[in-house]
């Protein structure tokens, strides 16, 4: 068995057992922040379901759904456990859903912004010393970045159930939130079909590589700074 693991390990390229470590990283790290967040925001806005269901906790196995993990180990796609709450006992009822949907888009750009400020050190410093050890780190903390960035715009879309539907619901008037509740599965199955064909691929690669463009320049004050140090 060692040496079956041994063998099927040499004949991976570096950048593909990377490209496993990273969804190794999203599944234990990414996507239990992002529910967390969700959790924390819950019961700060005074909904207690997230502590109660034992959510409350950044532990990945609170958040890892088994399905949800297969698939974004092996497909690249896949989810974590939502978070269930209870509006009702918001002091604010749209409010308080809102602000809790927003939470973990929000968690990401936080994760993605503070990747971005590390590799851009880690990058000064391999523009000095040019070691394997640096390239690589550059290049999983580069990903982590784009990771981030990707989940935070994927989830900030305006469909159900998908944290920008909850967004734009707080927004939108009475007619948009009736339209969507009575064509809700519709919108799902239509969305879904776009996921499985990756129609979408192509704009939210846009999108996600413009987040990153904003990140970038918001983080000018590191680049003086490396440049300082190294």
């Amino acid at each position: 068995m060692d040496n079956i693991m041994a063998s099927l390990l040499a004949s991976m390229s570096p950048q593909m057992l990377v490209q496993i470590g990273v969804n190794f990283m999203i599944i234990f790290l990414v996507v239990p922040v992002h529910e967390y967040a969700h959790a924390w925001a819950a019961v700060k806005l005074g909904d207690d379901t997230p502590r109660y269901q034992g959510r409350l906790s950044l532990n990945p196995l609170r958040h890892i759904d088994p399905i949800g993990a297969v698939c974004l180990l092996f497909g690249g796609f896949g989810w974590g456990r939502p978070v269930q709450i209870n509006p009702l006992n918001f002091r604010q009822y749209r409010k308080g859903s809102m602000l809790c949907a927003a939470a973990g888009p929000l968690s990401n750009l936080i994760m993605g912004t503070g990747g971005m400020i590390i590799y851009k050190f880690i990058s000064a410093a391999y523009a000095v010393n040019e070691s394997d050890a640096l390239y690589w780190l550059a290049f999983i903390l580069h990903y982590f970045v784009l990771v981030n960035l990707g989940l935070a715009v994927f989830n900030l879309i305006p469909i159900p159930p998908l944290d920008g539907s909850k967004i734009v619901a707080y927004f939108a008037g009475e007619k948009w939130n009736r339209f969507i509740y009575q064509y809700q599965q519709v919108i799902s199955i239509a969305f879904l079909v776009l996921i499985v064909s990756r129609a979408l691929d192509t704009p939210l690669g846009y999108l996600q590589y413009g987040a990153y463009f904003l990140i970038d320049k918001l983080t000018f004050f590191v680049d003086i700074i490396a440049r300082a140090i190294f």
